[in-house]
């Protein structure tokens, strides 16, 4: 039983490989959709605005409290400010973006190109000479390398915001000193630590949904099975590559940027 299951693992393992490289190998030959694109990036991106603003105004607000709390203690409140602004570039922005928008998009891609296979429009499409992956995966992927980075940079200007109000009514510190430390203590090597997690975590959580969608099994139940499975695999792929990608980012930081 073990040995199945291994193997269905390192054959499901070799599909998503196979398919995500074929999503990225379908941008160098035509045809290209641009219009599906367009629709993507609006659903992940626009779609996402809401979530993202809420929960990044009130992640920085929680930051400042929990870490103003222990600098009132050394009478260093105005470093709030740098931990607040690093911890967000580096790590909170595109993590929490990335499983955010995992919950609301992979799952929305999983179900929706699940519910094609089931109605067999997939298969209408390969007979029509259309090659599914590059009409229906190309698309959210590509949407998903332009989009999540966008709201990766939104989060952080909101998480400084809502980290800027708590500093001003709980810590009592000067709005322009909050932002101008927040600002000087980046370095270009901290953006792109920032920003190259976001686009890798939104390849995965494209690529998971998609994936998860064109494979389901089993009919309208089988798609409730493969959304619920897309989150899940796509959020934990995303933290476990935020390890890895910590590691490689610092050690570039020294060397590269």
């Amino acid at each position: 039983m073990l040995e199945g299951a291994t193997k269905r693992a390192v054959a499901a393992l070799q599909d998503y490989s196979q398919l995500s490289l074929r999503a990225l190998s379908n941008l160098a030959t035509a045809p290209h959709y641009f219009q599906d694109t367009l629709v993507q990036m609006d659903d992940v991106g626009v779609g996402s605005v809401p979530i993202i603003l809420l929960s990044g105004f009130f992640i920085g607000g929680v930051m400042v409290l929990q870490t103003g709390a222990q600098f009132v203690r050394f009478g260093q409140t105005s470093l709030t400010g740098d931990v607040v602004s690093l911890a967000l570039v580096r790590e909170l922005a595109p993590a929490i973006t990335g499983l955010l928008t995992a919950g609301r998009c992979s799952s929305g891609m999983a179900s929706e190109l699940g519910s094609m296979l089931v109605t067999e429009q997939v298969d209408a499409m390969r007979a029509m000479g259309t090659d599914p992956s590059r009409k229906l995966v190309t698309p959210r992927v590509l949407a998903s390398l332009a989009m999540v980075p966008l709201l990766t940079a939104m989060m952080v200007f909101v998480g400084l915001l809502g980290g800027c109000v708590s500093s001003v009514f709980s810590l009592q510190l000067s709005a322009v000193e909050f932002w101008r430390r927040a600002i000087d203590i980046l370095e270009f090597s901290d953006l792109m630590q920032g920003f190259s997690k976001a686009v890798v975590f939104g390849f995965i959580l494209s690529t998971v949904g998609c994936y998860k969608g064109l494979t389901v099994r089993g009919g309208t139940q089988g798609v409730g099975r493969a959304t619920t499975q897309a989150v899940v695999i796509s959020s934990v792929f995303i933290i476990v590559a935020d390890l890895f990608l910590t590691k490689l980012t610092l050690y570039l930081a020294n060397r590269v940027f």
